[in-house]
This record gives C-alpha cells, sequence and structure tokens, in this order.
C-alpha cells in the first residue's frame, strides 16, 4: 500500500473522513511505525496551547504525518475568537502564498502533456510579456531602461527568477511602480495583471536575480491560455478532484463559512481582526495562483503526500516520479537573491534545504517547504517521510510561531 492509501486509511481509522468538525488530538502512540516521541510532541501541543492562553495567538490545527500515518491532528483555541467559535480539524484557512506550489503543479501537469516546456519563453504564451525593458535606478530614483538580456522562461516563473516583483516587500523604483499601479491588488482577473505588467520595466533581468513576486500569478494565466480553461476549474479537474481535497478552492461555499477561520494582526500588543470576517458572497474574478487558495490542513495533506510518495495518490499517479525529483531539487545554483530561508535554494515552486547547518531551525538535506503570509506553513521531508502542515490565521507571516513549529515537530523524531 503506498503512504497516500495509507494516509487515507488512517485519516478515515481516525474519523475524520467522514464526521464534519471531529476534534481529535492522536500522538505517535496511536501506530506502532510512527517514531515520533508521545512526551516531545506534548512540548509541540504545550508551546501553542501557552500561545493562545497568553494571547499571542488566536489557534491553530497542527498536523504531521509520517510513513503515511496521521501522527499529531491537533486544534487548539480559537478559529473566531469574537464568538468564540472553537479550531477544527477541518477549518478552512486563507493559505496565501502555500497556494503557490499548488499553481506550480498545475504547470507541471501541462509539462507532462506536452504542452509547455520549461524553457519556452513566456512570450510564447503571453505575447504581450514580450520585449521587455529592465529598470536601471538612478542615484536620484528616477528609472532609465535597457531591453531585456534574454526573454522571462517559463523555469523563470516557477523559480522566481523572472525580473518580476511584488511592489511591497521592497522600496526599488519599480516597488514603487507596482504599488501606484496597484499590480495584483486592484485587477480583476490575471489578464489584467498581465497587461499591466507588459507596460512596467522588470526589476533584474530574467535569470539573473531571485526575486519574490507576482511570477506565480502570471503561471497562472498562463495555465489558463495554454490549458483553455480558468485557472479554478483546471486546477479542480487535474488536482483537487483527483486528490479528494474537497474544502479547496479560490472561494469558501455559502454552506462552509461557518468554518472558515478569521485572520488577525497584533497591534498594540493585542490581536484584532482585520478585512472581512467572511468573504463578500461575489463570485471571485481574480484568481490569484500566488496566494488566493483557501484550504485545510487535511486537504493539503493530501497535496504534500501526493508529492512525498512521488507523484502518486492511492493507485493513481498525479505527477511522474521524475517530475518531482524535477520539481524538489534546487534549480538557483550560483543565483543570488533567495533572503527568505538561509541555506536553501528553490526549485520549481518551492525552497529546497542545501545545507542542515545554515538556518536557525532543524531540518534535512533536500527537504522542501514553503509558507503564506496568513501564517501557514508545510515542509516534506523525504528523508524523515514526514509531511508537517501547520495552519494558523496571524499577518504578517506568523514568524516566530514557523520557526518553532519546524523545530518542535523535528525534536520530536525519535528514531
Amino acid at each position: 500500500m503506498s503512504g497516500h492509501s495509507l494516509l487515507l486509511a488512517s485519516i478515515a481509522s481516525l474519523g475524520l473522513a467522514c464526521v464534519p468538525g471531529a476534534v481529535a488530538h492522536h500522538l505517535a502512540t496511536h501506530y506502532e511505525a510512527g517514531g515520533l516521541s508521545p512526551e516531545r510532541l506534548g512540548r509541540l501541543v504545550s508551546y501553542f496551547e501557552r500561545s493562545v492562553d497568553t494571547g499571542r495567538l488566536a489557534g491553530a490545527v497542527l498536523l504531521i504525518a509520517r510513513d503515511g500515518h496521521v501522527q499529531l491532528l491537533e486544534p487548539i483555541g480559537l478559529a473566531d475568537r469574537e464568538s468564540g467559535r472553537p479550531m477544527q480539524t477541518d477549518t478552512i484557512f486563507q493559505i496565501a502564498s502555500m497556494t503557490k506550489p499548488v499553481t506550480s503543479v498545475g504547470a507541471l501537469l501541462l509539462l507532462e502533456d506536452g504542452r509547455l516546456l520549461l524553457d519556452d519563453p513566456v512570450s510564447r504564451h503571453l505575447p504581450e510579456l514580450g520585449g521587455l525593458q529592465v529598470a536601471l535606478e538612478q542615484p536620484d530614483g528616477s528609472i532609465r531602461t535597457e531591453p531585456a538580456r534574454r526573454e522571462m522562461t517559463v523555469r523563470d516563473l516557477l523559480r522566481h527568477t523572472s525580473g518580476l516583483t511584488y511592489g511591497f516587500f521592497g522600496s526599488s523604483a519599480v516597488d514603487r511602480l507596482y504599488a501606484e499601479r496597484g499590480v495584483g491588488r486592484d485587477d480583476r482577473t490575471l489578464a489584467g495583471t498581465v497587461r499591466k505588467l507588459s507596460e512596467l520595466p522588470l526589476r533584474h533581468h530574467p535569470g539573473e536575480h531571485w526575486e519574490y513576486g507576482v511570477s506565480t500569478d502570471v503561471l497562472g494565466r498562463l495555465i489558463e491560455v495554454v490549458s483553455g480553461q480558468p485557472l479554478d476549474a483546471f486546477l479542480r479537474e487535474h488536482l483537487f478532484e483527483p486528490l479528494g481535497m474537497r474544502d479547496t478552492g479560490f472561494e469558501v461555499p455559502a454552506g462552509s463559512l461557518d468554518r472558515l477561520a478569521t485572520t488577525y494582526v497584533e497591534r498594540d500588543g493585542e490581536l484584532r481582526p482585520v478585512g472581512p470576517r467572511t468573504p463578500s458572497g461575489e463570485p471571485v474574478t481574480y484568481l490569484s495562483g500566488g496566494g488566493g487558495l483557501y484550504s485545510t490542513a487535511g486537504d493539503y495533506l493530501r497535496f504534500a503526500q501526493m508529492l512525498l510518495d512521488l507523484g502518486r495518490a492511492g493507485d493513481r499517479r498525479i505527477l511522474s516520479r521524475k517530475t518531482v525529483e524535477l520539481m524538489t531539487s534546487d534549480h538557483l545554483g550560483e543565483i543570488p537573491g533567495l533572503w527568505v530561508y538561509p541555506g536553501h535554494g528553490f526549485g520549481l515552486g518551492v525552497a529546497v534545504r542545501r545545507e542542515p547547518g545554515e538556518g536557525d531551525w532543524l531540518g534535512s538535506e533536500g527537504e522542501y517547504l514553503w509558507a503564506g503570509a496568513s501564517g501557514v506553513l508545510f515542509w516534506v521531508d523525504p528523508q524523515e517521510s514526514l509531511v508537517a502542515i501547520m495552519m494558523i490565521q496571524l499577518r504578517p507571516g506568523g514568524g516566530p510561531f514557523m520557526k518553532s513549529f519546524k523545530t518542535l515537530v523535528n525534536q520530536a523524531i525519535d528514531d
């Protein structure tokens, strides 16, 4: 039986596949093959319980699977502090940039279908992004431009070396242009974002610098053009339905809004809800491949376990083994710019750990991961046959909780 089949069986055995809102706390002793210390997993749970009790965090859902078995599934605290609604195992979260690995897999499905090549110029599919200029910022803050030394490629979009940026992480002249034009924020469609980008200079020459930005949103638009389907329909047909990810999508159905976690920000030492408490109910037209999905811990585990199982989901193959190996290998080499995680390179949609001795958390060489600004985090550790997922809703990024979760999961490995 594959790891994914074991995973589904273990979820079903806990009653989580069929009981909405089931609350469960299952330590490694539930499975003989776990290899995780129950006492040490208790440290993980206690840390998050203390964080809730002291008001640093509203709540969390923590999930660890090893050898295809769920070892820990723990809802802690509240999904909405104002109403007192508790976290549950099926609470729905905005997963922000944890959308990026999903969209990246969507592009790799088209690669396997022969409709994309990694070194295809993006302009082959999105002609408006051909012949772009690169900004050269002057000492007085003005910009002069020069032609890009080469076209951005599909690989560049996947590994964030396209020259595109975000407009809110940096303070460059190009970032200011993005902010002025409302790139990715005031747009109604992915096509609208691509049109804006065609009128703006790149921050870097393609292939010469890692720059976190709207590359994956552009990748989402490329998927739409190449497949002939809206991004949500493509992902639903080719990923979510085959993997059984029933609660994952760009919208939360009206009947599931009572399971949606509220997002908080810390202001003046207090957690305060930010943005709409629930989606407006209007259809979502901006299908952000870089940050637009909602999901649950259980749904995302199905996706991550598929990657750990080298593309298999039970008896069904989603991706080839060779494609997963390509995706989870470092594609940066000596390209500078990856500031997010020390000791990591970047693959096709995920950061890849190069050196266990670098960085400030425990881990293994070859593990891959990504996180989101709403405080969500996942990683896959092939050496340990382990998937771990932390779902919280704390902007920006839930920084210390990510580092503590990563360390506290790894310190619990007991074989």
